[in-house]
């Protein structure tokens, strides 16, 4: 089927400029370290390239959006359809100008905060204590250390299924907590941000404080995810994993943290399934424990191996 599918989008596509790759490992492009392939991998040369392809491409055939791979587990029987993967200078350049600046969705967050420092930009250096992307922080409203992208942003452009271009204020992205309104079809590609005057020397002193305090709290030299949970109204997910007495509890090669309970890590050869059947646990205890349902955080995408 891979095969078809990729001449049935040549066919359908023939001005395509993106690379099309079939059955391509994706364990290597999450922080997990595991899950299955793509049925197809797609990277866009540019934002027309990746119009074109959504266009043209058959509306029964599923596509999936993946970053850096920092916050998501690809379970074990990967991904049918068509997977994109944004990089490249059209989609990791970030362009400044005044007080504002325009960002690729492939741009790491903590690029989007050096170079905000760099232009004396303050308001943007918590994307210094977020290991993903800019397209994730927007689909999320990633934030830590006291902000959140809902504070920075103006615009957002995208492309949605059909293939057409769009854009989207900062009232329309419908932002909450962890979550955004815009349309899930839609893969954006680049935002605009307005910082507000500083001094660059006490923007890089506060993203140093930013690092620090994340290397002292969180497993960042272990193969994780991030914040596995969201924390709950009245609660920190934390606090209530280490009250249900899930710190370092295991699952196959897949842990808790000993160091920071919301963070499952791959300790040694876990599976995708070890991981999120670990975090299920993790949610069983904890709604046991102290009635609240903890909600993931992390995304998890693609089928099981016995889905296969």
């Amino acid at each position: 089927m891979t095969a078809s599918l990729i001449d049935d989008i040549r066919a359908a596509a023939p001005a395509l400029r993106g690379r099309l790759i079939a059955n391509q490992s994706l364990a290597d492009l999450t922080w997990f370290r595991v899950g299955g392939p793509a049925e197809v991998l797609f990277s866009p040369a540019d934002e027309e390239d990746l119009a074109l392809l959504l266009g043209a491409l058959d509306p029964a055939v599923p596509v999936t959006v993946i970053g850096l791979g920092s916050n998501l587990i690809v379970r074990d029987g990967g991904i049918p359809g068509v997977t994109i993967r944004l990089g490249g200078k059209p989609f990791g350049s970030v362009a400044v100008d005044g007080d504002t600046l325009r960002a690729g969705t492939a741009v790491p967050d903590m690029r989007l905060a050096k170079a905000a420092a760099e232009a004396g930009l303050d308001g943007l250096a918590f994307y210094r204590g977020i290991p993903g992307s800019v397209g994730g922080a927007l689909r999320m409203n990633a934030g830590a250390h006291g902000g959140e992208t809902t504070d920075v942003l103006l615009e957002v452009r995208g492309v949605d299924r059909a293939g057409n271009l769009r854009s989207f204020s900062h009232a329309e992205m419908g932002f909450s907590y962890r979550h955004c309104s815009a349309p899930d079809d839609v893969i954006f590609t680049s935002a605009l941000y307005r910082g507000r005057p500083g001094d660059r020397e006490a923007i890089e002193a506060e993203m140093d404080r930013v690092t620090a305090a994340r290397e002292a709290a969180q497993p960042i030299r272990e193969r994780t995810g991030g914040s596995t949970f969201k924390n709950p109204d009245g609660g920190k997910a934390w606090q209530l994993i280490d009250a249900a007495g899930c710190r370092g509890l295991t699952r196959g090669g897949a842990q808790v943290s000993e160091m920071h309970c919301n963070f499952l890590i791959n300790r040694d050869g876990a599976t995708a399934a070890d991981i999120e059947g670990l975090g299920e646990e993790v949610r069983r205890r904890v709604r046991e424990h102290s009635g609240y349902a903890l909600h993931w955080e992390i995304k998890r995408i693609g089928v099981s191996a016995d889905a296969i």
